[in-house]
């Protein structure tokens, strides 16, 4: 039951500036300018990030002094078990604790469309297939120590267009098809839009691929596990209109667990999209008009009509006015009992532009909070300008780690609660030109469970590195 909107503008005048300041992020930079600053150089105990990002000599990845790398998967120069190239294209990835002090490592590859259209497709392993005409879907990559490759394997095949996911708090991978591909259409076989679940544990879990079809068929980003309410939270990726964000409320006496959602009925429990409105109970159609940080609305949802949209996308079953969209909704983390959620830029096809923003949801209070904004980036070729968040994980040391996906330089950035930021790392590896260079995003950023590794992708050619080094919490002044 939602509350109401008086209600909502009474707790705003209440607690407005407390909200703003909720969780290890709290209100973060609002200006492209503010998100340039350069770290001291001399970051020591108590000061910003970890300095100045040093060129790699071998063209990889600039890190600070102190830091490095390991390359964990490549596309074209490492192999699954059965001998196939590691599948290209990299995207959401999530770690778990595996055996014998292990890391397991989920894999996404963003692979659109039929599989001849692709030099390293996800290989059709026995049992693990859901569409034989789909390029993508995930590999399981274990690694020892703090990034050496051991093994990898395929968890699932036959999907599309394996964007971003989310981790469970029963230890698996929800892996996100960002597209609404039907039978018939680009090649495929099968109905595309789907969330799959990957059990990184148990291979045989995997057998015979099945789609959750309760969480709806659209152009699916990133989902999170709300672990004490057992919601699940959804993002979507689309345009012509905007995208949602997506609330699933299990059926009465569903329990979760490992591969309990593939048990499932089509409509079991409740899929809604949100609707905000402001403190003084005004309607707000798009994220883009929030233009201050610490800004704070509040969240009722609308129970989507067709969630299988046999016939209309689901973004489309909404009239004017009755939910609030946004464009770009990307990555998400569960983290601080709520939610981070992205909407990675705006532009024509929103009421403002902007160059990325992050909101924090909180499921007790009901109440969207921006954290971050990005100003439109007039420079996006210019080192230390951010913009286009993408993948965002929260981090052990504090604040935020985010995947930057924009246009120019590409980077792994930290974001704080009291407006600094700080870079982590710099993809050098031009895929373009010297005369037009180019530089792929940044995916599936997250932390190995002990906290010391951080692991993150290079989209294209498809690369999973391991960066190590002298982590340690900031956000903290010196006296």
């Amino acid at each position: 039951m939602g509350f109401s909107r008086r209600e909502f503008a009474r707790r705003s005048a209440l607690v407005g500036a407390g909200v703003a300041l909720t969780g290890s992020v709290g209100a973060l930079a609002s200006a492209p300018g503010a998100l340039a600053a350069e770290p001291d150089a001399a970051a020591g105990p108590g000061r910003l990030g970890y300095g100045p990002l040093r060129p790699d000599p071998a063209g990889l990845l600039a890190l600070p002094a102190g830091f490095s790398y390991r390359v964990v998967t490549r596309t074209g120069v490492t192999r699954l078990e059965s001998g196939e190239s590691t599948p290209s294209n990299h995207d959401g990835t999530a770690a778990f604790a595996g055996p014998r002090g292990r890391t397991l490592l989920v894999n996404n590859h963003e692979l659109k469309g039929p599989r001849p259209g692709w030099k390293h497709p996800v290989p059709l392993a026995e049992g693990l297939v859901y569409d034989p005409a789909a390029a993508g879907g995930c590999t399981v990559v274990e690694v020892a120590g703090h990034g050496d490759h051991v093994a990898e394997w395929v968890g699932i095949a036959g999907t599309s267009t394996n964007c971003a996911g989310g981790s469970t708090p029963w230890g698996t991978w929800l892996t996100c098809e960002e597209t609404e591909d039907r039978a018939g259409q680009n090649g495929m076989t099968k109905d595309h839009g789907y969330v799959f679940e990957v059990d990184p544990h148990d291979r045989r879990a995997n057998r015979a691929p099945k789609p959750v079809k309760a969480l709806g068929r659209y152009a699916h980003e990133a989902v999170v596990v709300d672990p004490g309410r057992g919601h699940l939270y959804l993002t979507e990726d689309a345009a012509g209109p905007n995208g949602l964000f997506y609330r699933w409320t299990p059926p009465r006496g569903f329990r979760h667990g490992r591969g309990r959602l593939r048990t499932l009925a089509d409509d079991a429990g409740v899929l809604q999209a949100f609707r905000c409105f402001d403190s003084g109970g005004r309607f707000v159609d798009d994220l883009s008009r929030a233009a201050r940080v610490g800004t704070v609305y509040g969240v009722d949802w609308a129970d989507v009509p067709d969630r299988d949209a046999r016939s209309v996308p689901v973004r489309k079953q909404f009239a004017a006015g009755a939910v609030t969209r946004a464009r770009k909704l990307e990555g998400m983390w569960w983290g601080d009992g709520g939610v981070y959620v992205v909407s990675s830029f705006a532009r024509e096809e929103s009421p403002v532009q902007h160059d990325g923003q992050v909101w924090f949801y909180d499921p007790r209070r009901r109440t969207l909070t921006l954290k971050v904004l990005l100003g439109v980036n007039k420079d996006p070729g210019r080192d230390g300008a951010f913009d286009g968040p993408d993948n965002i994980t929260v981090s052990p040391y504090g604040g935020l780690v985010i995947a930057e996906d924009g246009e120019g330089v590409q980077h792994l950035f930290g974001a704080l609660d009291d407006g600094r930021t700080y870079p982590i790392a710099r993809n050098e590896l031009n895929i373009g030109t010297p005369q037009k260079p180019e530089f792929s995003e940044f995916t599936g950023v997250t932390f190995s469970p002990d906290g010391r590794t951080l692991f993150a992708n290079i989209q294209e050619p498809g690369i999973m590195l391991a960066i190590t080094g002298p982590w340690r919490r900031q956000g903290r002044r010196e006296s």
